[in-house]
């Protein structure tokens, strides 16, 4: 079952149950994913793509509540973290900073990088590695600290 057709079911869950929130944070997921594959023409997209938009909505949705908060609109900053938990669940489990760590640990060895002027190639390879596992922000802060401590 693609995540269209998992997001389309759970829309029409949604609005049995009358669920106007999660709704909303739904139709948000899924006309982004029909503008997505209508830009292309092709009508599909892949995997990645899906990923790499809901990874998207979802981190829009974070920034969002932080600005929210900020500015004192916490009336608006509860919406923007509830759609960021709808869209959450249909990310990848995220893996804890340890998990991070030992995977940066065996690129550093594997790339033979010897200091903090290794970092685009140690991060290239993290990355590839950890695409949609790991937060970038925190990818890139354990390699800063791992090349740092060598």
């Amino acid at each position: 079952m693609s995540l269209t057709e998992k997001i389309n079911g759970d829309i029409k869950k949604a609005m049995l149950a009358r669920e106007k929130d999660k709704l909303e944070a739904l139709r948000a997921v899924k006309s982004a994913l029909l503008l997505e594959s209508t830009k292309s023409g092709g009508g599909d997209i892949t995997a990645e793509d899906e990923l790499a938009i809901l990874k998207r909505l979802y981190k829009q949705r974070v920034e969002s509540t932080k600005i929210y908060e900020e500015q004192d609109r916490e009336d608006l900053a509860v919406v923007e973290r509830f759609q960021a938990e709808v869209i959450g669940t249909y990310l990848p489990a995220q893996m804890g900073e340890d998990q991070v760590k030992e995977i940066v640990l065996g690129v550093i060895q594997k790339v033979g990088a010897k200091g903090p002027g290794d970092m685009g190639k140690v991060m290239g390879a993290a990355m590839g590695q950890l695409n949609g596992k790991a937060d970038g922000g925190v990818i890139s802060k354990i390699v800063k600290e791992s090349l740092a401590a060598l």
